[in-house]
């Protein structure tokens, strides 16, 4: 009986799991839209390609919000399990007011700084969940 209820809490983790990533996906393809029309807006996009960008970025911040809700039922489901998660996400200020009121390059080259940034730090939260869901299925 002890050990079938533990193999219900990893595949609740599991599940947990792949909601965080889903969520984190969502987040890492809103913004490599967003770096992809930053260099748009680099090039000289205009108020246009800054809103679009910046509608991107968005997304990705609600994607973030939602991953950090998921991350926080993971959390749960890993202490039931005695694994201790230690999980950061953030994506930053992207500059918002300053990049649509002083249009220009060192602004725009700033804020394709933060979205890379935002994206590097998505990309390794996936990795270290990818990592954890892996060590969960070998518990099974």
């Amino acid at each position: 009986m002890e050990e079938e209820r533990r193999k219900q809490e990893v595949e609740e983790a599991i599940a947990a799991a792949n909601r965080v990533l889903m969520n984190l996906r969502q987040a890492e393809t809103a913004l490599s839209s967003a770096g992809s029309w930053g260099i748009w807006d680099m090039l000289g996009g205009g108020m246009f390609t800054t809103w679009i960008k910046h509608s991107r970025i968005d997304d990705a911040r609600t994607s973030l919000e939602d991953a950090r809700r998921s991350l926080r039922s993971l959390r749960r489901e890993l202490m039931d399990i005695d694994i201790p998660a230690d999980f950061k996400i953030d994506i930053g200020e992207f500059l918002n007011f300053a990049d649509y009121f002083f249009d220009g390059m060192i602004i725009d080259w700033m804020v394709q700084s933060k979205i890379r940034e935002a994206s590097d730090n998505v990309s390794e939260a996936i990795r270290r969940v990818e990592t954890l869901r892996t060590r969960l299925h070998e518990m099974l």
